[in-house]
């Protein structure tokens, strides 16, 4: 017989049983459910999380298996949302999950937010559209928003809370082609480019065909950082670094860096990265 305080018994300690509780009551929404969304979803739900809204329109595939939680063999062509549903009911099976199975866009991004207390970043590192939406729905709506990118064996972390700067204050995309938008997405998430240095096969890494190296120790970092990130703010306890501030952890580098870009990417060093990035991707 399940008992949620006994399931959770040992969070105590590092929560009150009064934070453990409020946790029971909040709603977190994961928009994603493959890599960092699929490990996002449990990890909340070991941490007593109550309730979730989580959207993928797509299934598992063999290419998933390197990093992605829910893609096994025996859930090959499955939706995403219904594995992960099903595996995140299986730690707490009173969980209220609400599943968006056509994922996210403009007809139900206010039904997908309603009620939610944090909105918690899963979208394909090249889903720019949907992201830049849902994003600017949460700052309407007084979400706070975290993201956490796994890059090479690494997590970079951004946060947008209320009040402060902005996903397009600090990403600076308006006027920029596809192309420059997702090199503006990758130096604004990694300032540090902790990352770039041991990236032995380059042509893994192809924005043209929008893929790109991944590994399972960055989506488990991810989800340890934002995971982190999301109690913090959740519980108002803790010190939460927000954009323009960041955090770089790279494993493999043994570096960690607090990241600063005051003025976004509109800053001076921020525009010199962007013009050796675009080198190096357009290698040339």
């Amino acid at each position: 017989m399940f008992n949620y305080e006994q399931a959770f018994s040992r969070n105590i300690g590092w929560l009150t049983i009064q934070e453990q509780q409020k946790l029971r009551r909040c709603r977190v929404a994961i928009a994603g459910a493959g890599g960092v969304g699929g490990i996002h979803l449990l990890t909340l739900s070991r941490l007593g999380i109550g309730n979730f809204n989580i959207a993928d329109f797509d299934t598992f595939e063999i290419h998933n298996f390197n990093r992605q939680s829910g893609a096994m063999m025996s859930t090959i062509d499955q939706e995403k949302v219904k594995v992960m549903q099903s595996m995140a009911l299986d730690i707490n099976p009173e969980l209220d999950i609400k599943v968006y199975g056509q994922g996210i866009n403009e007809t139900n991004v206010d039904d997908f937010l309603a009620g939610v207390d944090i909105y918690v970043d899963s979208l394909d590192f090249f889903a720019l559209n949907a992201r830049k939406m849902v994003f600017k729905r949460c700052y309407e709506m007084s979400i706070p928003v975290v993201t956490a990118a796994p890059l090479g064996m690494g997590c970079a972390y951004l946060a947008f809370l209320p009040g402060q700067m902005s996903y397009e204050q600090y990403f600076r995309f308006e006027g920029k082609s596809e192309l420059d938008q997702y090199i503006q997405f990758l130096i604004g998430l990694s300032p540090g480019m902790l990352q770039q240095g041991y990236l032995v096969e380059q042509s893994a890494l192809d924005f043209d065909a929008k893929k790109g190296p991944s590994t399972p120790m960055a989506v488990n970092l991810c989800a340890g950082i934002a995971g982190t990130n999301v109690v913090k703010i959740l519980l108002q306890r803790g010190d939460v670094l927000c954009a323009p501030r960041g955090l770089h952890f790279d494993a493999f580098r043994n570096k960690m860096v607090k990241t600063h870009c005051r003025f976004g990417n509109n800053g001076l060093q921020q525009r010199m990265l962007f013009r050796l990035a675009k080198r190096m991707v357009t290698k040339g």
